[in-house]
């Protein structure tokens, strides 16, 4: 650890916990990293809004739990727009950047391009998180409903849901304003968690309440929920550009909200866009068809032809290599 006002990066993740309320958080920012991943495609601004919205809040889960590996969020819906898939991938060594990709899926022809909540596009569906810590692991999988009008409504759920653990974010996503940065996207926030003390304290409150979504005042005792309401308070009169910055540094915005809960910042890790496809990888989604089924994908060029939906990346094959019968099939 290091001191508050020496931790300065952009698109980057702050972790940091309060003394003295036992929470602890994640302040994040993604510029540059925001506009790689939109710049993949050309989407219409009510879904690069959800888009925005589904990266930053991979990130900031990305960061909150012990990943080895790839955390990623599927969210499902039954309205115009269908299908929003975000991965976060851990670091792959020590110092390195977190890298994370997204893509959506819409119905261009219903969608709604004057909406002024771009989550009522979704319609009805679910927010799922999957966590994989890699090979010889079984991922893990945690669903709620499409619910409360925002997607970082759905990440408090699931967690107050699937972790029994109480969270917030406070979050925004718009492009900037600023002279040298016009239509730039930009998105930032905050995630708090308080940490339970005891694995006991709301085990009736969880049995009772396994039928309906919970929040996090049916998961907190008396003296938690003091601790929580205010630290909750001072997040509410955050104001959007200091969320985003740049005038205000996510160390300096740690201090304004919270200097009387005694913030302890650990270091900054780096966020940036990154693809992990490959050829050997669309090798491998192949190997489930037989030579009969590779011969339909084929070409007149006599080739297959695959595209990252994550980078737009364009792969040719040859389908002799492709399939579970294939020539040079491991």
């Amino acid at each position: 650890m290091t001191k508050l006002e020496n931790r300065i990066k952009e698109d980057a993740i702050l972790p940091f916990q309060l003394e003295h309320s036992d929470i602890r958080g994640r302040v994040g920012r993604l510029n540059e990293t925001l506009v790689s991943i939109l710049s993949q495609h050309s989407y219409p601004d009510i879904v690069e809004t959800l888009v925005a919205e589904a990266v930053l809040i991979t990130a900031l889960i990305g960061q909150t739990i012990n990943l080895k590996w790839k955390l990623s969020l599927q969210i499902r819906g039954n309205g115009s727009i269908k299908l929003i898939a975000t991965d976060y991938f851990a670091p792959d060594k020590k110092n390195g950047s977190g890298k994370i990709r997204a893509f959506a899926s819409f119905d261009e022809k219903n969608l709604n391009h004057h909406e002024k909540k771009p989550f009522n596009e979704l319609g009805k569906g679910y927010f799922a998180v999957l966590i994989d810590q890699g090979p010889k692991t079984d991922p893990y999988q945690g669903i709620t409903p499409l619910t409360g009008g925002s997607l970082h409504k759905c990440a408090e759920t699931y967690f107050a849901q699937s972790e029994q653990l109480p969270t917030r974010f406070s979050i925004t996503v718009g492009k900037s304003n600023n002279t040298n940065q016009k239509n730039i996207w930009k998105a930032g926030g905050i995630i708090i968690q308080k940490m339970p003390k005891s694995a006991q304290s709301n085990t009736g409150v969880i049995q009772e309440s396994q039928n309906i979504l919970l929040s996090p005042a049916d998961l907190l005792n008396e003296d938690e929920n003091e601790d929580w309401n205010r630290v909750n308070f001072h997040i509410d009169t955050v104001d959007e550009l200091e969320l985003t910055g740049p005038y205000v540094t996510q160390q300096q915005l740690l201090v304004k909200l919270f200097h009387e809960e005694k913030p302890r910042a650990f270091e900054s890790r780096s966020i940036e866009f990154g693809c992990t496809c490959s050829p050997k990888k669309v090798k491998n989604t192949m190997s489930m068809y037989s030579s009969k089924d590779i011969e339909k994908m084929t070409t007149e060029e006599g080739t297959v032809t695959a595209d990252c939906q994550f980078c737009g990346k364009h792969f040719i094959m040859d389908p002799s290599e492709l399939g579970f019968d294939a020539k040079n099939n491991d």
